[in-house]
């Protein structure tokens, strides 16, 4: 009968690297339940007991366990997924995002601010980049920037004199001190 299947002894910073993923509240939740496999295995429980305590199936912890032994601490991140390549280089999409951080005027554009479709027009055009308003949209929340879809009137107003250009609201009302 072969011997069960346990994570390996490590000391020193791979020890206090387990132990901290272990008990992180803040890094990924599958590499938290990767280094509690390690952890337990360590502490001598067997494949079924792991797989049992922390409901998972005996083949993830196996999985686990045997890249941990192989790769240590770096065993346990994701490893690249095949996939779709990417459409745009890295270079198209700071180009939108470079032109989306942009004032329009500056670029001599008749209009104050950008929406979806004026960029995905000016993009077309000027920079020969045919990119849909969707994926714009996608890559700014990627790149963790929000997208006003309409100024409000508790938002920031574009043009900063805009309550000395339009006036008094009412004649009725009294001037503020």
């Amino acid at each position: 009968m072969p011997a069960p299947l346990r994570a390996r002894m490590c000391f020193g910073e791979e020890r206090a690297t387990i132990d901290q993923l272990a008990r992180s509240r803040t890094a990924p939740a599958r590499t938290v339940e990767r280094a509690r496999i390690v952890l337990l295995s360590r502490y001598g429980d067997s494949v079924e007991e792991i797989a049992e305590k922390l409901v998972v199936c005996s083949a993830t912890v196996r999985l686990w366990l045997k890249r941990f032994n192989r790769d240590g601490v770096k065993g346990l991140a994701d490893r690249p997924r095949s996939g779709r390549p990417a459409v745009y280089t890295p270079e198209q999409v700071g180009e939108v995002v470079a032109t989306s951080l942009t004032d329009p005027q500056t670029l001599d554009l008749p209009f104050a601010s950008w929406t979806l479709d004026r960029l995905a027009a000016y993009l077309a055009e000027e920079k020969d980049l045919p990119i849909k308003r969707s994926r714009i949209g996608e890559i700014l929340a990627a790149e963790g920037l929000r997208w006003r879809e309409q100024e409000t009137w508790f938002g920031e107003r574009v043009d900063p004199d805009f309550a000395a250009k339009r006036g008094r609201s009412s004649r009725s009302t009294p001037k503020r001190r």
